[in-house]
């Protein structure tokens, strides 16, 4: 018999309202921070949780599990509004986050999912007893952060002459290996707002329907830049939300390594770069089945893989900056005239904002709160089968070409969709770009007034960093959105 994994273990209904109404009256920040502790040491060192989970609002667990039909369909409608008033509990999180990152369609039954989700982990299976045969590695608890093979293919040894990587599947871990990441463990630019690595690609993509390509030429290529980024990604693992007890464990690192390592297989256009690591983590913590979390990964990298795409000529979150400068063009013309005075129009400064997704302003709670609602937002129902689709067609292709007449269709898009449809706005500007327009906004005053040069925007926006309000902040990005589209069709 399939057990029903979205629903979790029996129990009574009143079981279940009493729980809920007293995990949601008792969920201070501090207990919600205790879902994901910190360690003591770093306690100092990490932004205050302002979030707090809130009967009526948030979505608790008993409202998740009475939003299930008997078959198993879900009320996505009514998800969305509760995730869109208050964000999801700790508790089914995890769970949500499926839904909302369209690893499964709502209208679809327990039992479908859970075949569904049985054949997704026998794949994730096989990809991996791929990596591993490549690298025994893969799979072993532990993880590489030192260098296995030279640029030319060579096998790099230990002082002992044994191969970094054995045959036992044992690794040299050191911390003298070549990294990207700061000392304090800020990934992705350097202080000037730059840029420090990213991947070369030229598809739109990623391919995950033959990860053995025909030509032995292209196979060996593709395993030898593959072997080349497992130490970066370990190197990148043992930075990432060090400050969370979950990580002081091997095993909790040497799983997110695993999972980043296939899918550094499996995307063999872009294969890993640095940040993603700090996408992947918080579906590791959320999610107990390894291959549950990669699925989970996959899906968030669908809607943030064109920010990870480099060429020679321009890295591929130059689209999203080059969209926040023509927002804040609109709708704060005198600040985007500063900062182009300053040398800072291209928005570098924004880089990090949009590649992480706000991992850095924001405490760890804070931070999933703010890309649930975000994530609920920008939910299109069609979302699912665009991403099932075997063509893998645009995106933007599959989610705008049925624009649902009736209000009641209507209430499956999140509220930053309908208003796109509504407007008839091109689907090509993500809520996470007006929440950065509207943290430029609120800091006009200081920018207009302080900033001499792009250090000091840099140092300015850098102090935003705990003190900003999430919820606060996700009501300004829609107002500014709202305040663009005004503006833009009076143009």
């Amino acid at each position: 018999m399939l057990l029903n994994k979205d629903m979790g273990n029996s129990k009574s209904s009143l079981d279940f309202k009493n729980d809920g109404v007293r995990a949601m009256k008792n969920s201070s920040s501090e207990e919600l921070d205790s879902y994901y502790p910190v360690r003591p040491e770093c306690l100092a060192d990490v932004p205050k949780t302002r979030f707090k989970a809130r009967v009526g609002k948030t979505l608790s667990e008993r409202r998740w599990k009475a939003a299930f039909s008997k078959e198993g369909y879900l009320d996505i409608a009514g998800v969305l509004r509760r995730i869109q008033r208050g964000g999801i509990h700790p508790s089914i999180k995890g769970a949500a986050w499926e839904f909302l990152l369209g690893c499964f369609d709502p209208d679809s039954t327990f039992v479908e999912r859970n075949q569904l989700r049985q054949q997704r982990r026998e794949q994730y299976a096989a990809w991996k007893s791929e990596c591993q045969k490549i690298v025994p590695v893969i799979g072993s608890g532990k993880f590489i952060t030192s260098a296995i093979v030279s640029d030319d293919g060579q096998p790099i040894t230990s002082d002992d002459g044994q191969p970094i990587a054995s045959d036992d599947g044992q690794t040299i871990a050191s911390d003298n290996g070549k990294s990207i990441a700061s000392d304090d463990g800020q990934p992705i630019a350097s202080d000037d707002g730059q840029p420090i690595e990213c991947a070369t690609s030229t598809s739109n993509s990623p391919d995950n329907s033959d990860a053995m390509p025909a030509g032995n030429g292209d196979f060996d290529k593709k395993v030898l830049q593959w072997k080349l980024s497992l130490h970066q990604i370990g190197l990148d693992v043992v930075r990432t939300d060090r400050t969370l007890v979950f990580y002081e464990s091997e095993a909790n690192q040497a799983k997110l390594w695993d999972v980043l390592s296939v899918y550094a297989w499996m995307d063999k256009d872009i294969g890993y770069v640095q940040g993603m690591s700090d996408i992947c983590s918080p579906m590791i913590i959320l999610l107990e089945n390894e291959a549950d979390a990669y699925w989970c990964f996959e899906r968030a990298m669908r809607r943030l893989r064109e920010n990870f795409k480099c060429s020679t000529d321009s890295i591929g979150v130059q689209s999203q900056l080059s969209t926040l400068a023509q927002i804040v063009k609109t709708v704060d013309p005198k600040l985007h005239q500063h900062l182009e005075e300053l040398d800072g129009g291209e928005y570098l400064f924004a880089f990090r904002m949009l590649m992480v997704l706000f991992r850095r302003e924001f405490s760890f709670v804070d931070s999933l709160y703010l890309w649930e609602v975000m994530w609920a937002m920008e939910y299109n129902p069609n979302i699912y089968s665009s991403y099932d689709d075997k063509r893998q067609p645009l995106l933007s292709e599959l989610l705008y070409d049925d624009k649902p007449n009736d209000k009641h269709k209507l209430k499956e898009y999140g509220k930053f969709e309908r208003n796109n449809l509504k407007t008839g706005a091109e689907p090509n500007s993500a809520l996470s770009v007006f929440l950065v327009a509207s943290v430029l906004e609120t800091k006009h005053r200081r920018l207009m007034k302080e900033a001499k040069g792009l250090d000091d925007v840099v140092e300015i926006l850098g102090e935003i960093s705990g003190n900003l309000d999430a919820r606060k902040a996700l009501d300004e990005a829609l107002k500014v959105h709202k305040k663009y589209l005004k503006q833009a069709k009076k143009s």
